[in-house]
């Protein structure tokens, strides 16, 4: 069995670990990234590049050429109850560089981090290389201590060695499973089904949220098409395919406004991905020798599309905590968990947020025969253009953002 020293082993090539990786790397700390794929193509991923994430991309000096990639502009959040058409969110009036969320293929993002990571010799990406357990060896108290992780790879079997392993591989983690760590489950009610629509001349340029009835669909401009959420009440998945896929289009027809003639392009369930929609999170994030980081440490609900710059948040917190100890040796256990301790805040106030719009909104909406009543914070918000940049700013910077402290070498 092949074995690799390393001074840090990131299990995830995502989001979290994508950037965690470059950061560390950046400043000198030999790094190694596992990804289980052989690329990051995959469809229907969080495409959505927030403030908050761009503002770090401005910090490290990239945020020009990441911008030269082929995006969509979101400036506005817009919200259809019925015939009724509300604007509930500004992105303009947000205090970042950037004041629009940028959409953008997660492949091209995680390829753009990947291409920039590569430039320090210290820092390894293997693909097609996924964590299956973890290596535990006893301190000198006689305590067992996570010194990183068995693998397997294109060509094998390998073992990682390491001083600090994080574990940044989804919500699915097996590193999560295999740490004996405890996870909370908040309950969601409702899964969620994307799909695609074309986008024709004369459509928004924006985010579109509609209720209409017993269901909401959610709209995000792509250039040329819609990428689209239509909500379905929690394993609710087989009974549509059950009913076909006529009837799941005039399903959609009743929920897609100004996109209702175009469901016609859904020519079967093979065009539909079904997320199973989960929200929890780890008691406790870290063991010695392990963190958990992302949805591995906290699985988001998709309200909002927060779950992506939640998990960069970590990525960039963990890095300005670790990375200085990192530089000189081995990360403690004490260490490890002050990064919980800097994350878990913002992570619950997303959650608590998430939780009780699934639970005030969502779910009633689902139950609902005929379109629910609008609520008085929407209209609100309509009518008071400056009150708009408030729900902008929780969505697209957050509580807590963190700003990149670690420096280069």
């Amino acid at each position: 069995m092949e074995t690799i020293s390393t001074s840090c082993v990131i299990a995830g090539g995502g989001p979290a670990g994508m950037m965690c990786g470059l950061l560390l790397a950046r400043a000198g700390v030999d790094v190694t990234v596992l990804e289980k794929h052989a690329d990051f193509l995959r469809d229907f991923r969080g495409d959505t590049v927030h403030p908050s994430t761009q503002q770090i991309l401005h910090e490290l000096g990239l945020l020009e050429r990441f911008l030269e990639l082929p995006h969509a502009k979101i400036r506005q959040v817009t919200l259809d109850f019925g015939d009724q058409h509300f604007t509930i969110g500004d992105f303009t009036r947000l205090p970042t560089v950037s004041k629009f969320i940028a959409l953008m293929p997660q492949w091209d993002f995680l390829d753009f981090i990947a291409d920039e990571a590569k430039k320090y010799p210290n820092f390894r990406l293997l693909m097609q290389t996924q964590a299956r357990d973890l290596i535990a060896q006893k301190d000198k108290n006689g305590g067992d201590r996570i010194a990183g992780v068995l693998a397997t790879g294109p060509s094998g079997n390998l073992q990682i060695r390491a001083g600090l392993t994080i574990g940044a591989d989804g919500r699915h983690s097996i590193l999560r499973d295999k740490s004996g760590l405890k996870v909370k489950d908040l309950g969601a009610p409702f899964d969620v089904l994307w799909l695609s629509l074309p986008h024709r001349p004369g459509d928004p340029v924006d985010l579109v949220g509609r209720i209409q009835g017993g269901a909401f669909f959610v709209m995000i401009y792509r250039g040329d098409y819609w990428q689209c959420a239509y909500g379905i009440p929690k394993g609710g998945h087989d009974a549509i395919k059950a009913e076909g896929i006529t009837a799941f289009r005039a399903r959609l027809r009743k929920v897609a406004g100004f996109a209702a003639d175009r469901v016609d392009t859904i020519t079967g369930f093979d065009q539909v991905k079904l997320l199973t929609v989960t929200v929890n999170r780890l008691e406790q994030w870290a063991r010695p020798g392990l963190l958990m980081i992302g949805d591995a440490a906290h699985a988001m609900s998709p309200a909002g599309g927060v779950g992506i710059n939640l998990a960069i948040q970590d990525a960039v917190a963990t890095a300005n905590i670790v990375g200085p100890v990192l530089q000189k040796g081995v990360p403690r256990f004490s260490d490890l968990k002050k990064v919980q301790r800097r994350r878990e805040f913002p992570t619950r106030v997303i959650q608590r947020f998430q939780i009780f719009a699934q639970d005030v909104m969502l779910a009633p909406t689902l139950r609902a025969k005929e379109t629910p009543k609008v609520p008085w914070a929407v209209k609100l918000l309509n009518a008071w253009p400056w009150a708009r940049q408030f729900p902008a700013r929780f969505v697209g910077i957050g509580p807590r953002p963190e700003h990149v402290q670690l420096r280069k070498r």
